[in-house]
């Protein structure tokens, strides 16, 4: 089995606290119904995936979505960029991370990942999300200045974070792109892309 450890970093799916840009149309309620499906959706996948470490690195009450086989660690850190370093550094070794945002996620995506991470020729993985973020980042060990002063949740996230990753010398793996969930447009568009996911019946259920 490889070494590198699989990484979900979310936060719990409560009303008024997640996926608040889909409000309108859909009530807060509605909304954090969407996320926990999103979330069930990317723990299932991790499940599915040969991984030697399987880690839910959580913001909230993990309570009734933790999984077996699943370690747990709490998110440390101020902003995104500090909480991202420090699941990295508390887990060590390669690892490859991903949110809650992707449902539309698959078994060979992340072994597409863990690949390019045992194979010797890189040193990260990086998965661009369309609206200019990223929906993976993999290290082969763990380093905080990866993520020293790139701005997270803006348009430029990505190439921030990919020039970041060149001014420290890392060879970096690009990963297909994905889309991810932040406006009911988006939501519409990954059920379709992922018609047998709980996302999708979710979404039928409010769109």
């Amino acid at each position: 089995m490889n070494q590198v450890a699989l990484l979900v970093i979310a936060k719990a799916p409560l009303p008024g606290r997640a996926k608040t840009r889909l409000c309108p149309p859909c009530s807060p309620r509605q909304a954090a119904g969407l996320a926990e499906a999103a979330l069930l959706d990317t723990l299932d996948v991790v499940e599915r995936t040969p991984a030697v470490r399987k880690v839910l690195v959580f913001d909230g009450d993990a309570g009734r979505w933790r999984r077996r086989g699943f370690e747990l660690l709490a998110q440390r850190g101020g902003g995104l960029e500090e909480r991202l370093a420090s699941a990295f550094e508390d887990v060590g070794g390669p690892a490859l991370l991903v949110g809650m945002d992707t449902p539309q996620l698959t078994s060979e995506l992340l072994l597409d990942g863990i690949d390019a991470l045992t194979s010797g020729n890189c040193d990260a993985v990086l998965g661009p999300a369309l609206d200019g973020g990223y929906w993976s980042i993999g290290l082969t060990r763990a380093s905080r200045d990866v993520f020293t002063g790139v701005p997270m949740s803006v348009a430029t996230t990505l190439d921030e974070q990919r020039s970041q990753l060149d001014r420290l010398g890392f060879r970096v793996h690009e990963q297909p792109p994905l889309r991810d969930v932040d406006t009911i447009e988006d939501a519409r568009a990954v059920a379709h892309e992922a018609p047998w996911s709980r996302f999708a019946s979710a979404v039928a259920a409010v769109a």
